[in-house]
């Protein structure tokens, strides 16, 4: 349980409680082990761990039926409930222009580093039926795709 001086960090209300783990044992202990507790959710971060073990993550979610949000949208298409965050394709896009901009002359050094400017909200209602969730018709209205 992750604890600022000795009380569990909370914020907005929520408990947060990092799992850690340096391989996919110890992401499948520490998942099960914090399933075991009540009203839980998962918020899958995204790091080299939790890339290379994706599969892992989402089977050990729909196993514990834990509603889990993923960083990208391959996670629910692979079974997870939800995902928010950047466009995997759009970067390849911004560097195409980049590109274009070096072969015209522009040193590479006087560009600024760009951030994702797309964003997507992926939901998998399958998933959400198996977890017993209703997710409002606004959401799911908000949402760039909704797999079924």
């Amino acid at each position: 349980m992750a604890k600022t001086k000795d009380r569990p960090l909370t914020v907005a209300g929520v408990e947060l409680s990092p799992l850690g783990g340096e391989d996919a044992s110890a992401i499948e202990r520490t998942v099960t082990e914090f399933a075991r507790g009540s009203n839980c959710g998962l918020i899958v971060l995204a790091i080299p761990l939790t890339i290379n073990n994706h599969d892992l993550i989402v089977s050990l979610a729909a196993r514990h039926r834990l509603p889990t949000t993923y960083p990208y949208r391959y996670f629910v298409a692979d079974g997870g409930l939800i995902s928010f965050g950047p466009d995997t394709i759009d970067p390849y896009r911004q560097a195409a222009g980049y590109v274009d901009r070096i072969l015209k002359g522009e040193k590479p050094a006087d560009m600024p580093v760009q951030m994702p400017t797309k964003y997507e909200l992926v939901i998998n209602l399958k998933t959400a039926k198996a977890l017993g969730l209703a997710l409002p018709p606004s959401v799911l209205a908000r949402a760039d795709e909704v797999i079924e």
